[in-house]
């Protein structure tokens, strides 16, 4: 579980967790080192979550950005646990360094594209397809040996129009593709790769920027979603697609963490 300290990884990790799975949990912040922003969330705390819901965690700090730091991970927990099921990358949300009301190089959201630096797309981009790729490429091997594996990158749709920030967009678009492709080119190994699209989901930094009461639905729900398609036996039929955590829901019947079911979320409802 790639991308876990905080936010829709850690709901995805405790969801994991609730179906009993053992979760390794990665990323850079962490109660012994340094934490992204100087958050208070750190890995451990995801691990002891997904303890806490049934599940067996363990932590494992990761620079997601670094190829080698990747397949350092992937030859650790193959050696340590054997095989690899279920891979998700949620490395990036999109709002890192936000604060409400600028990004750090000063733009606001949606500030026109000739306006601003085109500096920090690179960053969207490495955060987060680039993650997501480096991920996919260290766990295929053994998924592909094995003849299964489902591996969730988690994006937002684009489907509906433009989602209201040129880089944003870019990079969630490209996160799509990147699931579609690489879902192509592992479908005929039996194994399966798509993008999972959770709402607005109530996060630590959502909640933190006063903006919970707008949001749709809790972490877990995200985590829900990955526990039910991996349990699904025909997911197959689903890679390469961008799912919604709502539509989801109601395929399976799953719940959020308050009993609800929240439907999928669009920009502008």
């Amino acid at each position: 579980m790639a991308g876990a300290s905080r936010g829709v990884g850690r709901g995805i990790a405790r969801g994991l967790g609730e179906a009993g799975a053992t979760v390794i949990v990665t990323a850079r912040s962490s109660e012994t080192g340094p934490r992204t922003e100087m958050r208070p969330e750190a890995v451990e705390d995801t691990a002891r979550e997904v303890d806490a819901a049934g599940g067996r965690g363990h932590h494992y700090l990761c620079d997601h950005t670094s190829e080698r730091a990747v397949d350092e991970l992937i030859r650790w927990v193959l050696r340590r646990f054997g095989r690899i099921d279920v891979a998700v990358s949620s490395v990036w949300g999109g709002n890192e360094g936000y604060d409400g009301a600028r990004y750090p190089d000063g733009s606001a959201w949606g500030t026109p594209f000739w306006r601003r630096s085109a500096e920090p797309f690179g960053g969207f981009l490495g955060a987060g397809p680039y993650a997501g790729l480096l991920l996919a490429r260290a766990v295929a091997p053994a998924m592909v040996s094995a003849g299964r594996g489902l591996l969730v990158l988690v994006s937002f749709d684009t489907s509906d129009g433009y989602l209201g920030d040129v880089y944003y967009d870019l990079a969630k678009a490209t996160t799509n593709r990147l699931a579609f492709a690489i879902g192509e080119e592992l479908r005929p190994r039996g194994v399966t790769a798509l993008a999972l699209s959770p709402g607005f989901v109530c996060t630590e930094r959502v909640r933190d920027l006063g903006e919970a009461e707008r949001a749709t639905e809790s972490p877990l729900y995200a985590g829900r979603a990955v526990a039910a398609l991996a349990a699904d036996a025909v997911v197959l039929e689903r890679a390469g697609q961008v799912l919604h955590a709502g539509d989801l829901a109601r395929r399976y019947g799953f719940t959020d963490a308050d009993g609800t079911q929240p439907p999928r979320f669009r920009i502008g409802t």
